[in-house]
């Protein structure tokens, strides 16, 4: 690990206005990410996982806004960026691959020219030479007979190929840092765990940061450094992933530990969910907003919002009754 993060994020919050009012999908979230390390960031749907990483690299939709947080990457503050400038650093410095390449490729041009923009516009190269790298990046993220595929229409593709695709143009510029959102979600099991292996290998052999973005823990135990746990808009547990498995300080880490398929040994059957829903952003419970799910909740966990404490090297957890849950 570096000497300091390549990454941090301190006091992150996110407003969204509606119809209906405005609400914080994402409050004073915290986060660091070390030099060639993954940060695994999990949770159920609505947790603020997705927001955070747009928050970070300022593509938020209209409706949304930063109402405080420092964002610091490289020791610059990226709030202070204006746009042209922030252009500069997505994909040159953060790249981006998103959970549905096919929403995120364009469907009327060709694979070869998608992946020759960023070489052209924002590495300044010739076409010539655009093209010969982009072969190389295809057979990079192990896409057979490159040159074919440049000629090839996104339609043409499978959906494990069209993320590899993906992949391949987010690592074009070079980047430092890696945010992956769900990007194994729209794939079945086995294209999962080669696109798993294939950022693994990359991280490995390119030395990126990475951010992956899931809801599966198996992912977040076999591929992730470190773990921050989102719930409601909020930082509930953070910890080295080893210890965040081997004892988790917050009872919905505990939950979602408890959620996962069992063992082949194990009975199947047997597998106990979370109770309830998360709560709606527009009637967020006073107190700790986990506490009307949370089999330890006490009185004062309705009433004072729980601060992340330190339970260890590296391992903070918010949570009233952490001892409790230890014990």
């Amino acid at each position: 690990m570096g000497d300091s993060p390549l990454l941090s994020v301190r006091n992150l919050t996110v407003a969204f206005d509606t119809r209906r009012g405005s609400f914080d999908a994402v409050r004073d979230v915290g986060l660091d990410v070390w030099p060639s390390r993954t940060l695994g960031v999990v949770g159920e749907s609505g947790s603020g996982k997705s927001v955070t990483a747009m928050a970070l690299m300022q593509l938020l939709p209209e409706a949304a806004r930063v109402t405080s947080g420092h964002v610091s990457f490289g020791g610059r503050d990226l709030r202070t960026l204006t746009e042209r400038q922030m252009r500069s650093v997505r994909g040159r410095e953060i790249a981006m691959v998103f959970q549905d390449p096919m929403a995120s490729l364009n469907p009327i041009l060709t694979v070869g020219r998608q992946l020759m923009e960023p070489l052209l516009l924002q590495i300044g190269l010739g076409r010539s030479a655009a093209r010969e790298r982009a072969e190389e990046l295809l057979a990079l993220v192990r896409i057979p007979s490159p040159g074919q595929i440049m000629r090839a229409y996104p339609h043409e593709l499978s959906g494990g190929m069209r993320q590899r695709v993906m992949i391949a143009i987010a690592l074009s510029c070079g980047p430092q840092l890696l945010i992956a959102d769900e990007p194994t979600t729209a794939l079945d099991v086995t294209t999962q765990a080669q696109i798993l292996e294939l950022l693994r290998d990359l991280q490995a052999r390119l030395h990126m940061a990475v951010v992956l973005i899931t809801h599966d823990l198996g992912v977040i135990a076999e591929f992730a450094d470190d773990v921050l746990v989102m719930y409601a808009g909020r930082v509930v547990e953070r910890a080295p992933v080893a210890a965040l498995f081997e004892r988790p300080g917050h009872p919905y880490t505990e939950g979602l530990l408890r959620s996962m398929p069992p063992l082949e040994d194990e009975d199947p059957e047997i597998l106990p969910a979370i109770e309830g829903n998360v709560a709606s952003p527009f009637a967020m419970p006073p107190g700790c907003a986990f506490h009307p799910r949370c089999p330890y909740a006490w009185d004062d966990c309705a009433r004072i919002l729980p601060p992340l404490v330190e339970l260890g090297a590296g391992h903070d957890a918010a949570c009233l009754r952490h001892r409790a849950l230890a014990a």
